[in-house]
């Protein structure tokens, strides 16, 4: 091996850890800039107040507030909710109890808003007007029900008579209606009709169920609770009045005895009753404070653009660069490293590489783990290719000195040039000639023009032409060889080529077969493949041997003593000629009792029997 070249000089302009260290400073200097603008012109806006927030945020967290207050009955869990909201919207949220002021909880600490006016008061049962615009109607939630809430037997009978009723609407009637289901479980119908109250003949035809409207046994007790709760407000004139339900828990007074209070002072006592007996269902109120989570100041303060600042912002931004263009050498040293190692290893001599070591586990690391499997598999290649050169001068040599030995001998009067040396010369020359069939059938294979011409064929022929041909061969050393045919298959395939796969695997068999043994060839298509098994009682093959059986050149007798004869390219070549007719061979052995070799193909139309 000559020595490497000198490594060739990278123009400093093309040099990677230049190009990284300039785009980051460019990256960087973008950065600062961008930032410094921003940050001017963001802090000469007025921080706003928290009374100029947005309403849709105070709608939405009021709304959420409402909810948990009326699935839970105390705060002491709000906190994770606080803190989603305050996420979400990028607001501070703090409740605070309505008496004592004190927090009941807080999306992040701020300053004190004991004395502040707080942006809500939460409570169900007495619904901000301006925040809860959906549910103006009343100022009790419809969700809140009490006492009120039906049980799953209830809830199926009510609906059932709500589908009975609105399918009277629809298919009588001629109305179209929907069911409503009420937080309370009470189903209702709607009649969606614009003009179904002017068409009230219609309606007629379909009269509301009482169901509908009348308490449910479990909603009798909390109305007389109710009703005794009137007596507060009421006195003695609440024995007068009689109460009913509505489908959306609305409480219609109805007059029973002469002497009852008018009808607005009754509502209202009731209305208030209502209250009271709903609110042990509900969280207590709360003041809700939504500001901004940045406030500091009730203030506008604007930014102070002194020189002195200026000269801060400047500074700051000239440290940013300074650190970004350190870092960035670091880290490209470090880059530049590795890939420096990788190529002086690939200018190495090939008798000198080591395997580069492996400090990272990114792109370089990744790089060099390729560079040692290459060489790796690189020296694999030239082991392989000079075991290959060794072995193909060895078969040649063999031929070539005998025929030489011979002719010399025959020149010199040593030997006469008879029958008989002429047949010894011609014995030589075929092998000789075989060998180099070999190499060049293989060749062929890795160079991808390996070819095969299929024709329709009857296997059974070939097969005969196989055993025929090696039958005298194996009789010389006592090896009984037998061929089966089962039918008749034709097969489209190469006939000379499957002559030559299966003429190397009986050749094969009957040479690691001893006197008195037997080679068996069978054949016959299953399952739309063609199989042929070659199946001798010889000396087998050790399972370690199996994986490098269709290796180029090699034996089991390593001596290359050549007491069993062959090139060592009989099997590598079946092998390629299966594959060349898209199948394969298996090989099963154990030593001591013979080698069972399958030859499987596909078994491609024409297929008859004659």
């Amino acid at each position: 091996m000559g020595e490497p070249t000198p490594a060739a000089r990278v123009p400093l302009r093309h040099s990677l850890m230049l190009r990284l260290l300039g785009t980051s400073v460019l990256l960087t200097v973008c950065a600062v800039v961008a930032t410094a603008w921003l940050t001017v012109a963001t802090t000469t806006r007025a921080i706003e107040k928290e009374q100029g927030q947005s309403l849709a945020d105070d709608v939405s967290v009021y709304d959420e507030m409402i909810t948990y207050a009326i699935d839970h009955r105390d705060w002491s869990a709000v906190t994770p909710v606080v803190d989603d909201l305050a996420s979400r919207t990028g607001r501070r949220i703090v409740l605070l109890d309505p008496v004592t002021r004190d927090p009941v909880a807080e999306s992040a600490p701020g300053p004190a808003l004991r004395d502040a006016r707080p942006s809500a008061i939460v409570d169900p049962l007495d619904l901000d007007p301006a925040l809860a615009a959906s549910r103006q109607g009343s100022s009790i939630d419809s969700r809140v029900v009490g006492p009120y809430q039906l049980g799953d037997d209830q809830r199926a009978g009510i609906r059932k008579t709500a589908e009975d009723h609105r399918g009277c609407l629809v298919n009588r009637a001629g109305l179209t209606a929907e069911i409503v289901e009420l937080p309370g479980g009470r189903s209702t119908v709607a009649i969606l009709d614009a003009d179904a109250d002017a068409d009230r003949g219609r309606s007629l035809v379909c009269p509301e169920p009482a169901l509908l409207r009348e308490p449910f046994p479990s909603e009798v007790a909390p109305l007389a609770e109710l009703l005794d709760r009137t007596e507060t407000c009421l006195g003695p004139a609440a024995a007068s009045i009689d109460l009913a339900i509505t489908p959306s828990l609305e409480v219609e007074v109805l007059r029973t005895l002469p002497g009852a209070p008018t009808e607005a002072a009754a509502r209202a006592c009731v209305g208030t009753s209502l209250h009271d007996q709903l609110r042990a269902y509900v969280a207590p109120p709360v003041l809700l404070f939504v500001t901004d989570a940045t406030a500091t100041d009730p203030g506008l303060p604007t930014a102070d653009l002194s020189t002195g600042n200026l000269l801060r912002i400047a500074g700051i931004a000239g440290l940013v660069l300074l650190l970004t263009v350190a870092v960035t050498v670091g880290v490209g040293m470090r880059l530049v490293r590795p890939l420096r190692a990788l190529a002086a290893a690939a200018r190495a001599p090939v008798d000198r590489q080591r395997p580069v070591p492996v400090t990272t586990r990114d792109e370089i690391g990744s790089l060099a783990t390729a560079f040692n499997d290459l060489a790796r598999r690189r020296d694999q290649l030239e082991r392989q290719r000079r075991a290959m050169v060794s072995d193909v001068a060895h078969e040649l040599r063999s031929p070539l000195t005998n025929i030489r030995a011979w002719l010399e001998a025959a020149q010199d009067g040593l030997a006469p040039a008879d029958t008989h040396t002429l047949e010894l010369l011609t014995e030589e020359a075929a092998l000789l000639q075989h060998v180099i069939d070999d190499l060049r059938d293989l060749a062929a294979a890795d160079d991808g023009t390996f070819a095969v011409h299929p024709e329709p064929t009857f296997v059974g022929d070939v097969l005969s032409q196989v055993v025929e041909a090696n039958r005298g061969a194996a009789a010389t050393v006592g090896v009984t060889l037998t061929g089966t045919v089962h039918g008749d298959p034709q097969v489209v395939l190469d006939a000379v080529r499957l002559r030559q796969l299966v003429g190397n695997l009986v050749g094969n068999a009957v040479r690691h077969t001893p006197a008195g043994g037997s080679v068996t060839v069978e054949c016959a298509v299953r399952d739309d493949w063609l199989t042929i098994e070659v199946v001798d009682t010889g000396i087998g093959i050790a399972a370690t041997d199996l994986p490098k059986l269709f290796d180029r050149f090699w034996r089991a007798d390593a001596s290359r003593s050549r007491r069993t004869g062959g090139s060592g390219l009989g099997l590598p070549i079946a092998r390629q000629l299966a594959r060349a007719h898209g199948g394969d061979i298996t090989v099963a052995s154990e030593p001591g009792r013979g080698t069972h070799v399958t030859v499987r193909l596909p078994a491609r139309s024409p297929v008859s029997s004659r």
